[in-house]
């Protein structure tokens, strides 16, 4: 049975193609374990949704990804980790286990900058949500955060516009602003941001660590799974890609995100 369980896909879902950001980090340090992925399309960003209305999605798509018999739901979106992960961890209750992508950082951030003053870079959903703040508050490593949303991100990406003039601009005035003065380290508290990270990088000429979360939160799946005996020891099917709603430019996106050639399948939450 212990087989079995290991040879299991992981879950792994976002608003949008964000997260394959994550999938595709996951799939580098667990070349053997199997994903099934989805992206709610249909109701991205998840930024700018209410608790609500993020808990009832990530209820519908916890359905699809335990008849998919997975043994671990890694809610790949800030957003929805700030609104729904207690909710989704009993929803799902012992059907599988439920990992998020802030817990991974915060306990990075710990290690590595007590005393420090950090930057996050969000959308208003996690920002507001004060998650991070509570967390890093926590810890009692006198680490001060400062938070700025950057609402516009997200979107911009899923459309394609990024290493470009437009994105340039963007991010020069987001990080320009005076909440993220004088920070040692800089936390992309987006699924979506690594596709900006060289740009954000530039912005900072070496001076700001950009901490890439995709990265970060892969190495934490690992040592999940390792440390839980469910990590396992050969690939079996392929990997599976869903999304809420198709389109042949998302199709595209998705190539750009996850580094490989992707099939989607389109999967209605609501018929």
């Amino acid at each position: 049975m212990v087989t079995e369980i290991k040879h299991r896909p992981i879950g792994i879902f976002d608003s949008g193609i964000g997260g394959l950001t994550v999938a595709q980090a996951i799939t580098k340090v667990l070349p053997s374990e199997r994903i099934i992925y989805f992206g709610d399309t249909a109701h991205l960003p998840y930024g700018d949704k209410s608790t609500a209305a993020i808990q009832a999605y990530a209820v519908k798509i916890c359905d699809l990804l335990i008849k998919q018999n997975c043994k671990v739901i890694l809610i790949a979106c800030n957003s929805a980790s700030a609104a729904a992960y207690e909710l989704v961890k009993e929803y799902v209750g012992s059907k599988a286990r439920v990992l998020n992508v802030i817990d991974p950082i915060i306990s990075y951030i710990g290690q590595t900058y007590p005393d420090k003053t950090i930057g996050l870079i969000g959308t208003k959903q996690t920002v507001n949500s004060n998650v991070y703040r509570k967390k890093v508050d926590d810890l009692g490593k006198g680490i001060q955060l400062q938070s700025h949303a950057t609402p516009l991100l997200a979107a911009m990406i899923e459309e394609g516009f990024f290493n470009d003039s437009i994105s340039e601009s963007v991010i020069h005035t987001y990080l320009s602003d005076p909440d993220l003065n004088n920070i040692e380290a800089l936390i992309l508290g987006c699924t979506h941001y690594p596709l900006i990270k060289k740009q954000i990088e530039n912005f900072y000429k070496g001076e700001v660590d950009v901490l890439d979360a995709s990265q970060i939160v892969a190495q934490h799946v690992k040592d999940y799974l390792e440390e839980n005996n469910l990590a396992s020891d050969k690939l079996i099917g392929e990997h599976h890609f869903y999304v809420s709603d198709f389109t042949r430019s998302f199709e595209e996106s998705t190539r750009i995100f996850f580094k490989r050639q992707v099939h989607l399948e389109h999967y209605p939450l609501w018929e």
